[in-house]
């Protein structure tokens, strides 16, 4: 009996949760009619078609990898991805896994299916689209709302005359407007935005994040300024609907939305002066503020120099608060801290750090500590483990396999021995084709299962390991080589935490390291000369550590 998946979903557009069990109910007893095992059923619900970013069809895939069905039922292809390259990569990790695909509209899936339905998705997901910001420029140009809501607002839910809702409409709320206005004032006379933020979290004052639960923050008041965000830059406040200013592109690496700024003759500009919260004298003290500020901070002769992509120090963005669990900035170019106890206020935990006395604990920790012999044997074995249980899943297949490819071969064989023996080529061409495409993925099959052998971990990787720290930490010293050198440490590191404890009667941190096992095997083992297959050691080693990773090793504690 077939095992089948079952996998079902449905958008936000025109659609309802009853959908996902309408679309259940029909494969079930599509899989009855045809004798098929239900294993297992995958739901996405209210989520777009135009990412894998779901975590429904993400774990029918891991469930696939993992052989716990051999076909996968859905309504149509279009259910499990509008996006063509997603779609494809579906069926391409389907075929690897020997699990078919079938949907009650198409019937079994093959690769025209794929690009015809990936090409009809695609444009469904355009047109969609441009219908979609049809819609909201008409809105925007009645001087509606284009979409979501500003802090200041409030959504007006009204009945048309032809018994519609009209959409759109915003009033002011006061309670809000009375806090822009107190935060154009303080920064108008002089007042930063961290300290501003410092006393609304004190007062507790409900800030614009989703339920008012994230707390005020500088950037949620000075926001960026080029792209119209924070609340000192929405000109909202004074009257004018400016639509249009971005727009968003899906990141085909990550499947996340980044926004980019539109040429300033495509925005959509409307005057709403119904919606004006800030008076236009107290609008350009602002505006002549943040231009003292800017010029100050990031003018011409500076322009360019922060790159937000490349970390300034060694430990950026790594580092945690042991007590809130928010990020540990560099106050300083000497010190670190807490950025919700220095910029919100919101964290007790005011104890600082030299950062060169971290980066070298770390450093340190790194290079002694969490390659320590023990931890590598431990390590060896759970590796070795692994391997010999994923080893025994895969011996029977491999057997199947290797019976099949004695099989099909005698099969050719025998049609071989019928053409010559007068049987007209044309009678076997098609069987003949089947059991070439037939014998070609069986030998890819049984080659990749050989090409699988276990990465040999050298007894003497730790020795190894720490000479590789050694190196790091001279190139980090090496102003011409820093920048990768940076880029190789940081890959070393998945987080550092930052706890204060009394010791001794004294304020100090617990500095927790988190080492990402993955790259610090790779580094131990990838260029060893005594290493076989280097060119597959990191891929190894990095699949490796995804199953057994996190056995055995704690963070290595340090106390400053």
């Amino acid at each position: 009996m077939t095992d089948i998946a079952i996998y079902a979903r449905y958008s936000s557009d025109l659609q309802n949760a009853a959908s996902t069990d309408d679309q259940i109910r029909l494969c079930r007893e599509y899989a009855e009619r045809e004798g098929w095992e239900v294993a297992e059923c995958y739901t996405d619900e209210a989520v777009s078609g135009a990412s894998l970013i779901r975590p429904g069809i993400q774990a029918l895939l891991e469930d696939m990898r993992r052989g716990k069905f051999t076909m996968i039922l859905a309504e149509s292809v279009d259910r499990l991805s509008r996006d063509q390259e997603d779609i494809a990569h579906i069926y391409k990790a389907a075929r690897f896994a020997d699990c078919g695909i079938v949907t009650l509209s198409e019937g079994p899936i093959n690769e025209l299916h794929i690009g015809l339905k990936g090409t009809m998705g695609a444009l469904f997901l355009k047109d969609l689209a441009d219908k979609t910001r049809r819609g909201l420029r008409g809105r925007v140009e009645a001087g509606k709302s284009g979409g979501g809501n500003s802090y200041g607002y409030d959504v007006v839910t009204e009945i048309g005359e032809d018994g519609e809702p009209k959409r759109g409409q915003r009033k002011i709320n006061i309670d809000e407007a009375g806090i822009i206005r107190r935060i154009f004032n303080d920064y108008a006379a002089g007042k930063s935005p961290r300290t501003i933020a410092i006393a609304l979290n004190r007062e507790g004052v409900p800030s614009p994040s989703k339920r008012g639960t994230g707390g005020w923050g500088p950037s949620t008041i000075h926001g960026n300024r080029q792209r119209g965000t924070g609340i000192l830059n929405n000109e909202l406040y004074i009257g004018r609907l400016v639509w249009n200013r971005l727009r968003y592109i899906k990141d085909p690496a990550t499947g996340k939305r980044v926004s980019r700024l539109n040429p300033e003759d495509q925005w959509i500009v409307k005057d709403v002066p119904e919606l004006r919260i800030i008076d236009q004298e107290l609008w350009d003290a602002v505006k002549a503020r943040q231009d003292s500020v800017e010029g100050s901070k990031f003018g011409e002769a500076n322009k360019g120099h922060i790159d937000r992509r490349v970390p300034r120090y060694l430990l950026s963005g790594k580092m945690t608060c042991g007590v809130c669990g928010g990020g540990m900035i560099h106050l300083n170019s000497v010190r670190v801290g807490c950025a919700n106890a220095r910029n919100k206020g919101t964290c007790d935990n005011l104890t600082t750090l030299r950062r060169d006395v971290l980066e070298a604990t770390v450093l340190d920790g790194l290079q002694n500590e969490l390659m320590a012999p023990e931890l590598v044997a431990l390590f060896c074995e759970e590796y070795t483990k692994h391997k010999n249980k994923l080893a025994a899943a895969q011996r029977g297949a491999l057997t199947a396999d290797k019976a099949a490819l004695a099989k099909t071969k005698r099969a050719i064989e025998r049609l071989v021995q019928a053409i010559l023996d007068g049987v007209p080529g044309s009678q076997v061409k098609d069987k003949m084709a089947q059991l070439e495409a037939r014998k070609a993925e069986l030998e890819r099959r049984l080659a990749r299962a050989e090409d699988d052998a276990p990465v040999l971990l050298h007894p003497n990787m730790a020795d190894y390991y720490r000479r590789q720290i050694e190196d790091l930490r001279a190139t980090l010293a090496d102003t011409g080589s820093r920048r990768r050198a940076i880029t190789a440490f940081r890959d070393l590191v998945e987080t550092i935490e930052l706890a204060p404890v009394e010791h001794e009667g004294r304020k100090t941190l617990v500095v927790n390291i988190r080492g990402r096992l993955a790259s610090i095997l790779s580094m131990a083992a990838n260029r060893h000369p005594e290493t076989k297959k280097p060119s597959r050691e990191r891929e190894g080693v990095s699949e490796s550590l995804a199953m057994v990773a996190g056995v055995g090793f704690e963070p290595t504690t340090f106390r400053l």
